[in-house]
């Protein structure tokens, strides 16, 4: 059996000029994304679920929610503003795209709201209930009026809201209570405001065996008397807030960091993007927020009957394991085990690679400590996009400083929304004598790379761990990634390059293996389609498997458009956004796009190409990577893409983890040609992958004590059937009416 050789890039060609944007051929990106997160509320509704999964689901699905706003929808709220015309893929302008945001966010909150009431009526049979001001009474109700006198009153401040006393500020994600009062004695009418702390939890659990939970608002409104003595309570409403929280980066900032401690603090203070407030809010007090908070300039305001869904993650934290996924204990590699936890001996004698959640991050942990703790390691070099608020990995790094070793941390600042959490890890470790480098000004430094160099008999070898995912451990229990790790010489030298032009600028030169953006990645991925349309168009097999979180990018998007044409199959996985119009006739007739969401978050970049030969095949060029197919990450961030030439690893990234996600059928999601998503019916043989890999080895990591067990079941591929008669594409879509902001 032949077995694949380090596959060389074919010359790329000189990148071509962004292709036309033709009305029809693309889906929008920001309805693409919504109709990603009503998959995720859709899970929330699957029945095959415990019943606090779902509500996990559905919690996920509102901490989704939020962030499209802060960043997405505040993105375009401000081309609004600022009369900018600007294009989306699919040609439309900010005001066409935010109408249409409005119209399908709105439809989508509101299948939230009907999702969390019935969530709460079964959790309700199930001993699980959240009570509102008017639901508590009794034993509860003593309990919860002395928590409230003890634990609560103190840290509330109530604001008057009157000429003397202008109304405060509401910070991003703060959520509050007004009131409309009046004065027993003499009749006099006044406002008052009570913010939410965010140092209070946002449910009190009742203590005793029925798990009772009340909201802060509606503890707020219950003991309300106790706040306002004296007063009678005519009207009260919880509301909360989000705003424009992208960080836009200065091209002529001086100083990177000083710019980001300045831009964390302004982004607390944006524009207010949503507005959120309970659907009993008196017409009155829905004006006077709206006036105070500039809500007539927010692109959403409604009535909800529960703020803040995100927050229903809480509750998710009782302690009932028949309401839960069974719990899953990830495997320690046992090729490593083997080597008596020598990971260095362990990847000298082969490359591995670790498939996270069902293999532990201990591995990685176990790496960097071993490093730290080695006397033969000379210098340790780490990217760190996202590395968590209690990072093991921070601490392997400060101890390898402290032991006296080169350590070099490529600390990315401009990771959406751990600007604040890494520049306290950036202090924490050139305190500890860490070299702490912030690299590109305008790019992101994406690639998740850790390089180790270390002597071993009078001469230096380099050990790389290459990362689809973060170096963070609390995400890699539910995010699928893949580790991989190697001693190969050729792989060592590009790391140091890669590193080198991070921290120094310095231009990499005849790499050997790795491909690299914002330099080469896309135009070497056009030459790997390009080989598979040659194949194609000589007669040959060609096929194309890739797997992604989201696919925006045009020139690639044309791209798998002109190898559909020329007769390449093309099987995708993109979990998130795609705006790829798939299974249409004279356009993308070979293209099936697939979704799955289900208990862990597909997160893995893996792309296959047949090279000649249907895949799976052990000659199929094989390649991970930590970008997306955007143009972000072919543009403006530091990516890599490397191919896997280990047999072993070939055969578990292509015939084990790619093949098991193309047979998913029990959380997959099949896109059609006019945007919309099908659930996949499990049939009469149902897979489903993530069961799949809880529950059998992988390949490279097993070792020989496990393989000798009995060999992995292989897994075979069941040829997708292909589409049936599609509709012709919608007419291009009427322009949209400038926005009405209120």
């Amino acid at each position: 059996m032949t077995r694949p050789v380090r596959p060389d890039f074919d010359a790329a060609p000189e990148e071509a000029p962004a292709p036309e944007l033709p009305t029809g051929r693309y889906f929008n990106r920001e309805l693409s994304w919504l109709a990603f997160n009503k998959r995720v509320m859709e899970e929330a509704c699957n029945a095959a679920h415990p019943l606090l999964e779902r509500l996990r689901f559905l919690s996920i699905s509102g901490s989704n929610f939020d962030e499209f706003f802060m960043v997405r929808v505040a993105g375009l709220k401000g081309q609004q503003v600022q009369e900018v015309d600007s294009r989306s893929i699919d040609g439309l302008n900010a005001n066409q795209q935010l109408a249409a945001i409005v119209a399908e966010a709105g439809r989508l909150a509101d299948e939230q709201q009907a999702i969390w009431r019935d969530l709460s009526g079964l959790m309700a049979e199930t001993g699980i209930r959240v009570l509102g001001e008017d639901s508590i009474e009794g034993e509860a109700d003593e309990w919860l009026d002395r928590h409230f006198r003890e634990q609560i009153f103190p840290i509330l401040t109530p604001q008057a809201l009157d000429p003397a006393h202008p109304f405060p500020f509401i910070p991003n994600k703060g959520s509050s209570v007004i009131f409309d009062l009046v004065r027993k004695a003499d009749g006099q009418a006044i406002r008052e405001l009570v913010l939410l702390p965010p140092t209070l939890p946002r449910f009190v659990r009742v203590p005793g065996e029925q798990a009772c939970y009340v909201p802060m608002e509606a503890m707020l409104k219950r003991f309300a008397p106790q706040l306002f003595p004296g007063y009678e309570i005519k009207g009260s409403a919880g509301f909360r807030v989000l705003r424009d929280s992208d960080i836009e980066l200065e091209e002529e900032a001086e100083d990177l960091v000083l710019y980001f401690r300045t831009a964390i603090k302004r982004r607390r203070r944006g524009r207010v993007i949503r507005l959120e407030m309970e659907t009993a809010i008196t017409a009155e007090l829905e004006a006077v927020l709206i006036d105070e908070l500039e809500g007539s300039e927010a692109l959403l305001t409604e009535k909800v009957g529960f703020l803040g869904i995100t927050d229903l993650s809480a509750l998710v934290d009782e302690d009932r394991p028949d309401l839960k996924f069974p719990p899953f204990s990830p495997r320690f590699p046992e090729r490593i085990r083997e080597y008596g936890g020598d990971c260095f001996a362990a990847i000298r004698a082969k490359d591995i690679v670790v498939h996270h959640p069902y293999e532990t991050f201990d591995v990685v942990l176990a790496f960097l400590k071993q490093a730290a703790a080695d006397p033969d390691v000379v210098a340790i070099k780490q990217t760190l996009y996202r590395a968590g608020k209690q990072s093991a990995v921070i601490s392997a790094l400060i101890a390898a400083a402290e032991a006296g070793k080169s350590v070099t941390a490529v600390v990315e600042l401009k990771a959406r929304f751990d600007e604040e959490q890494n520049l306290l890890w950036a202090d924490a470790l050139e305190r500890a004598g860490v070299q702490v480098v912030y690299g590109f000004i305008d790019w992101k430094t994406h690639a998740k790379v850790s390089m180790v160099v270390r002597r071993e008999g009078g001469e230096f070898r380099s050990y790389v761990h290459f990362g689809t995912g973060n170096y963070h451990p609390i995400t890699a229990r539910i995010y699928t990634d893949l580790s991989f790790f190697t001693a190969d010489p050729a792989l060592g030298r590009d790391a140091a390059q890669l590193f080198n032009y991070i921290t120094g600028y310095v231009e990499p030169q005849g790499l050997e293996q790795l491909r690299m953006s914002p330099r080469d990645l896309r135009a070497s991925l056009i030459a790997l389609i390009d080989r598979e349309i040659g194949f194609a168009r000589a007669g040959k097999p060609a096929s194309l498997w890739a797997k992604m979180n989201s696919l925006v990018d045009p020139a690639i998007i044309e791209k798998l458009y002109e190898a559909s044409g020329a007769g390449v199959e093309v099987d995708l996985i993109v979990r998130g956004i795609c705006c790829l119009r798939p299974g249409v006739p004279g356009l993308s007739d070979h293209i099936r796009v697939k979704s799955i969401v289900g208990r862990f978050l597909e997160h893995s970049r893996i792309w296959a190409f047949g090279n000649g030969k249907p895949l799976p095949n052990d000659d199929a060029r094989v390649y991970i990577s930590s970008a997306d197919w955007m143009p972000r990450n072919f543009d403006r961030r530091v990516e890599f893409m490397l191919p896997i030439t280990n047999p072993t690893v070939h055969d578990q990234v292509l015939d084990q983890v790619m093949t098991a996600n193309l047979l998913d059928t029990e959380q997959s999601w099949e896109l059609q040609p006019d945007g919309t998503y099908d659930r996949d019916e499990p049939g009469s043989k149902p897979f489903n992958l993530h069961r799949y890999f809880m529950t059998n080895p992988s390949l490279s990591g097993r070792g020989a004590a496990l393989a000798s067990r009995g060999a992995v079941p292989k897994l075979k591929l069941r040829r997708a059937v292909p589409l049936g008669p599609v509709q012709p594409l919608p007419p291009p879509p009427e322009p949209a009416q400038d926005l009405d902001p209120a």
